[in-house]
């Protein structure tokens, strides 16, 4: 019989936990990616010196972390944008398994920016990060100056996990940056279940307000994918560049 809980993890609101959800994910890493992989132990060290410094509990799941790897392998993508750096664990997944992939990274907190750069050090992957301390409205708009003016190189995948009333304007901002085909992710759109007759929610307001805008633009397709695993019930936003 399953034991379905509610439990607190680091962020306002409760999140639902499933021991069949953990159960499952554990058994089918255990076999698809397995502690024998090279970068297993880069990215467990990344979450446990996260922890160390006493960042938030709100990094992606390791399952996601797979996923999204795997798609900038099979677009063959060789810069990817990510909005929000957090202690750079899903830029590590990102750059582990793509020895071609560049990351550029933004990330407010000076704090977090230094404890992912530790990371990225200690993974060997630094050479192949660039880390901008800011914030992303305002960050965005100069490197979308620069792709225009041919100074940058236009993105292959776009990670969105950051400050949830700007994902619209980072999304727009990403689009107008992104080769054509290319994949934008938009974290936590369901707002752990939240998403759909919530009011007053920051969370569940940004995932409106991106979901329907872009239902609306031409310029993408979109769905959006609910998850569940060792986070509890949440899902993203992925949308491909026409």
């Amino acid at each position: 019989m399953n034991k379905t809980t509610v439990i607190k993890r680091g962020v306002p609101g409760e999140w639902e936990h499933d021991t069949r959800w953990t159960d499952i994910d554990n058994y089918t890493l255990s076999h698809l990616h397995p502690s024998s992989r090279p970068n297993h132990k880069s990215l467990s060290q990344t979450l446990k010196h996260a922890e160390a410094e006493n960042l938030p509990d709100i990094g992606l799941p390791v399952v996601q972390g797979k996923l999204f790897a795997m798609q900038c392998r099979m677009l063959g993508v060789r810069h990817s944008l990510e909005v929000g750096t957090l202690g750079g664990y899903s830029a590590i997944w990102l750059l582990t398994e793509n020895p071609q992939l560049r990351v550029t990274t933004v990330e407010f907190n000076e704090h977090h920016a230094k404890t992912a750069a530790d990371n990225f050090e200690a993974a060997g992957v630094a050479d192949r990060v660039e880390t901008i301390v800011g914030a992303g409205a305002e960050v965005l708009p100069n490197l979308l100056r620069e792709v225009e003016q041919g100074k940058r190189e236009r993105f292959g995948f776009t990670f969105i996990d950051a400050d949830k009333l700007n994902n619209w304007n980072y999304f727009d901002l990403a689009v107008k940056m992104s080769v054509p085909r290319a994949c934008i992710v938009v974290d936590n759109v369901v707002a752990h279940g939240r998403l759909v007759g919530s009011q007053g929610d920051v969370m569940a307001q940004g995932g409106r307000e991106v979901v329907e805008r872009v239902g609306k633009d031409d310029r993408v397709e979109g769905t959006v994918l609910q998850t569940v695993g060792d986070q509890g019930y949440d899902g993203f936003l992925i949308a491909v560049v026409k």
